[in-house]
């Protein structure tokens, strides 16, 4: 019943971007001395929230029409031709590390918002 909340299905999205932006930054340390290999990082959540709440229907239920169950964020190789090194490969990984840290920043934020939600409601029923 409380996972329904949009509160919680904003925080459960925000942690999903979190890994998945984890994932690609892992990927590009994984494959910084590849040669030819583009770095990859995902849209921010702020951009894909703007854009998925833009929708002309607003859904309340899994049933309605236009309900996708959250927020979807893709995985985008940088077009940055400025930081590529001769062997062509543009990962950088100062700004990896750098990520990394913002990363970190991002799923704290998103275990916040869901443990103090999570206490509101636990102390508006009287058990917190």
């Amino acid at each position: 019943m409380f996972e329904k909340l949009e509160i919680m299905q904003i925080a459960q999205s925000m942690a999903r971007h979190a890994a998945l932006r984890q994932s690609a930054v892992t990927q590009n340390i994984a494959n910084a001395d590849t040669p030819g290999y583009k770095a990859k990082d995902v849209t921010s959540f702020a951009d894909t929230y703007q854009t998925e709440a833009h929708t002309p229907l607003r859904t309340s239920r899994a049933g309605h029409i236009g309900a996708t169950g959250g927020f979807e964020a893709r995985v985008t190789t940088q077009t940055d031709s400025s930081a590529t090194s001769p062997n062509g490969n543009s990962v950088s990984l100062e700004d990896e590390m750098v990520k990394g840290a913002d990363i970190k920043r991002q799923h704290d934020l998103a275990l916040t918002i869901y443990k103090t939600s999570l206490g509101l409601l636990r102390t508006s029923i009287g058990r917190g």
